[in-house]
């Protein structure tokens, strides 16, 4: 339950990242088009793409395990291709966010710093006021003079003569003073209240540390500088998704072929596996031994195994079901697939491997197992070495016939001693 779940949080690690990767590549393909249709086309073009990245290590690994060459160069060349594009897209967005995020706090900065000069300028320049009365109060009194006979008599102070004249008009010219001081005393203030308002709305942690604190960080401790941090971390970024994105499917898929291949049991565990797949009677692990050490390695000839003179065939002395060569490793699914549902035939009775397969997966159903691939399952039956050739766009296997449908030998047996499971020299 454990490995199922792990290889689940696997699947869904990689997914997402080939889900950001894919949404990268079209964004970066929508940027190429004239239009938004072109866009579009270039986007989708890109999104695929980068999602076939992640689809050909299963075709490029799946070649080479069927020594198909030609396949697999095509399929290193496609892969070489798209990756390099997936990578320059990859590295566009991680370099134009890095440089976004970077020159907006730089300029958030540089806006936040201004504003605090601004507001120490303009404290400066409170202070530099004289003492003043509120403007209100100013204004009042300066109401009152203009009451007076005398505001009339010198038109308003332009025209002043005499003692009583001169006194009033000081009086006058002091308290407008007054009023201006006053009057710039509450322009000041408004200023200084609201650049305090936009100080407060500014995250003052963010814009007074580094624009780029983590190139920063790294800057001070490898020596580089600046600069060339960011480049290397703008390519790692890259690497981080284009490797995720493309390898991650294959590395969380073949977390649950872990036990594809059997391991090596002991000799009871085998002697009991033998037991309950073949109707022949259990031999004894003596049997086993000397069997396998008398017998002779077999011979394939046109895909018969022909037997040494005076000696039973390995068949018969291990059993007529038993279909394999003794040794001390256990049957694959394949090997008893072939045990239990291939007999031999005429050299002119043949197989495609089409047919094979479809016989292994039912056979499969039959003993609740979960089958193989088609290629593993053809590469394991030639190496029994039974007798192959392409014939047009098939493979036939010759000298071989599916159990059911084998004809029975005039003796009353139920059919032909079924071929053995020899490896092609």
């Amino acid at each position: 339950m454990a490995r199922h779940a792990l290889g689940v949080l696997g699947v869904v690690a990689a997914g997402i990242l080939l889900a950001v990767s894919a949404a990268m590549n079209y964004r970066f393909g929508f940027s190429l088009g004239k239009t938004a249709l072109d866009g579009q086309i270039y986007g989708a073009a890109s999104a695929a793409a980068d999602c076939f990245k992640a689809l050909v290590p299963f075709f490029f690994f799946a070649a080479v395990r069927n020594r198909m060459w030609s396949q697999a160069l095509a399929a290193g060349v496609v892969w070489a291709v798209v990756t390099g594009y997936s990578m320059t897209s990859a590295l566009g967005h991680a370099a134009l966010n890095r440089l976004d995020t970077t020159g907006q706090r730089a300029v958030e900065a540089a806006h936040y710093k201004d504003l605090r000069a601004d507001s120490k300028r303009a404290q400066e320049q409170l202070t530099w006021i004289p003492a003043h009365r509120p403007a209100e109060t100013v204004t009042a009194e300066l109401n009152v003079l203009k009451a007076q006979r005398h505001w009339l008599l010198t038109r308003e102070c332009a025209e002043v003569s005499g003692k009583a004249a001169r006194e009033f008009c000081q009086q006058f010219y002091k308290l407008n003073a007054e009023f201006a001081s006053a009057q710039e005393s509450q322009k000041l203030e408004a200023r200084i209240a609201d650049i305090a308002a936009k100080l407060d709305n500014t995250a003052a942690g963010t814009v007074m540390a580094e624009a780029d604190p983590q190139a920063s960080v790294l800057s001070k401790i490898t020596g580089l500088a600046i600069d060339k941090v960011q480049t290397a971390l703008t390519i790692f970024v890259a690497l981080l998704i284009e490797i995720g994105s493309g390898f991650g499917m294959y590395v969380a898929f073949a977390y649950w072929r872990i036990n594809d291949r059997a391991a090596t049991r002991p000799a009871e565990a085998l002697l009991e596996a033998r037991a309950a797949a073949s109707p022949a009677p259990l031999l004894s692990d003596e049997t086993v031994a000397s069997e396998i050490e008398v017998a002779p390695p077999p011979s394939t000839t046109g895909g018969t195994e022909e037997q040494v003179a005076g000696e039973a065939p390995i068949g018969r002395r291990l059993g007529a079901n038993d279909n394999r060569v003794a040794r001390g490793v256990p049957d694959s699914d394949v090997q008893r697939f072939y045990r239990e549902r291939v007999v031999t035939a005429a050299e002119s009775s043949s197989l495609t491997s089409t047919e094979l397969y479809e016989e292994y997966c039912r056979w499969c159903e039959d003993n609740d197992k979960e089958p193989f691939a088609h290629p593993r399952v053809t590469r394991e039956i030639g190496e029994l070495g039974v007798k192959k050739e392409r014939i047009g766009k098939r493979t036939r296997y010759f000298g071989i016939a599916l159990r059911s449908g084998a004809p029975r030998e005039e003796d009353g047996t139920d059919g032909k001693v079924p071929a053995p499971l020899s490896r092609a020299a």
